[in-house]
């Protein structure tokens, strides 16, 4: 990849080392790192963005027939007796079909997406549970640039970090 630093480390660190940077900062809104990091996750970050804005509305709903189980008063399962060609008698859970709208991604979103999934990867939200970033980076971060065509982050100087004197930035999605 010839278009990044190396930022002293070996090709396989800092490639895994800028998706998890990247992905916090599309989830998480707001990261603190050093000033040269900040700048190679925002070329990230910037072409990600765009590529979700570009193919945010590539998409049609669909009405689907969904089998689920019948429920009974105490939210258990409902169960129907039912006897075998044997003559054994056994427990069926009866089903219901009912619709659901499932949204179907055009083959340009679908092909946006795992490009999206190359840098992202599997993240956890403030709450602790698992986020899916490119859903994060599809569905809450691309509407909010929606007219928007670039300058999607903000870069600000923190100061030097104790210790090793490596200035700090803070990179924010605006």
């Amino acid at each position: 990849m010839s278009g990044h630093r190396k930022l002293g480390r070996t090709p396989d660190i800092r490639l895994s080392m800028l998706r998890g940077l990247t992905t916090d900062l599309l989830v998480k809104g707001k990261i603190t790192t050093t000033e040269t990091r900040a700048k190679e996750v925002r070329k990230i970050a910037e072409q990600l963005i765009t590529l979700a804005v570009k193919y945010q509305d590539a998409f049609e709903t669909r009405d689907i027939l969904v089998s689920k189980a019948k429920l009974d008063s105490k939210g258990h399962k409902a169960l129907k007796r039912k006897t075998s060609k044997n003559g054994v008698e056994y427990d069926v859970v009866e089903r219901e079909l009912t619709t659901a709208q499932q949204q179907v991604d055009s083959p340009a979103r679908l092909a946006a997406r795992r490009q999206a999934m190359k840098w992202l990867v599997k993240s956890e939200s403030k709450d602790g549970k698992t986020v899916n970033p490119v859903n994060v980076l599809f569905n809450e971060v691309a509407p909010k640039y929606n007219g928007r065509s670039g300058g999607y982050t903000r870069i600000t100087a923190v100061g030097p970090r104790r210790g090793d004197a490596a200035l700090m930035a803070v990179i924010e999605l605006i």
